[in-house]
């Protein structure tokens, strides 16, 4: 990095470290979301798993949970007050940018149900990372709306 670049980051760097100083409610204002992939498990009920034996056989062995080999993708948003939204990507869909832009106003429409009073004051921030889907041309337009 060049003298001029570090010099900016560390201006930028102390305006953040700053910002809750100046407004004690800033961490508060954050809905931050993120992708992850879950398993499936179909774990047994102790009434599934019961079995007679007879007096001198040995107990039927039990297994420990396993990984399904179904996974699913997991989108889900939250803030300091808990989970705002959660949906899971369809088999066979991807995130894509159409699809993320989908997600977001999915989004905007339960933060408006759930947290009305973000959407009444637009005095929120949205953190989710740079991922080229999140990045999209169409999905800055709508945010930008």
């Amino acid at each position: 990095m060049t003298a001029e670049q570090k010099d900016r980051r560390s201006a930028a760097c102390r305006y953040l470290i700053a910002i809750p100083d100046s407004d004690p409610q800033f961490f508060k204002k954050i809905v931050t979301g993120d992708e992850m992939w879950c398993f499936t498990y179909d774990p047994t009920t102790k009434h599934q798993s019961a079995a007679w034996v007879g007096e001198t056989s040995p107990w039927p062995k039990k297994l420990r949970f396993q990984k399904s080999r179904v996974k699913t993708m997991l989108v889900i948003f939250f803030e300091w007050q808990g989970v705002i939204h959660k949906e899971f990507v369809p088999e066979g869909e991807t995130i894509n940018a159409v699809y993320y832009k989908g997600v977001m106003e999915r989004l905007l429409n339960r933060v408006r149900r759930v947290r009305s009073g973000k959407c009444e004051s637009g005095d929120w921030f949205l953190l989710h990372n740079n991922v080229p889907s999140h990045n999209a041309t169409i999905v800055k337009q709508f945010l930008a709306q």
